[in-house]
């Protein structure tokens, strides 16, 4: 069952230290750019992942194709993903793989099945949330 108990985001975000944002955008006015410059004020290590943008770069973070693509020397903590509901299985596929510890599907992006995948997999699963949103509304402080 994904998570929405104020405690437990909480402590999603104040363990979590890299973020794979997959979607990331070069263009302001775009949902995805806004979140990774905060994510990024507030200290978070986000790693942009965009298959059109690879091998750009994004925020002063080198753009990947896929998650499979970020080297192994970075951990990924969280996976971020703004994609449509439809395009979320490879994704949350590649997140288990990769041996992230959480799946954050936006607002607007739900995947049942996926969730309960993920889930079985030992990840944990937020769907439906922002964490732009929810940093200032849980009082969450910079991390470090």
């Amino acid at each position: 069952m994904p998570v929405t108990h104020p405690e437990a985001l909480r402590e999603i975000l104040t363990d979590t230290r890299t973020i794979a944002l997959l979607g990331a955008s070069e263009k302001p006015e775009r949902a995805s750019n806004g979140v990774m410059a905060f994510l990024q004020s507030r200290g978070y290590r986000v790693i942009p992942v965009n298959p059109r943008l690879a091998g750009t770069r994004l925020f002063e973070e080198t753009v990947y194709r896929d998650i499979a693509s970020i080297p192994d020397d970075i951990t990924i903590d969280m996976v971020d993903v703004f994609l449509d509901p439809g395009r979320t299985d490879p994704i949350i596929d590649a997140a288990i793989e990769r041996g992230a510890k959480v799946i954050w599907l936006q607002l607007g992006v739900i995947n049942e099945d996926g969730a309960e995948r993920a889930e079985a997999a030992g990840l944990t699963v937020v769907m439906d949330r922002c964490p732009k949103i929810e940093i200032p509304r849980l009082g969450i402080p910079v991390v470090k």
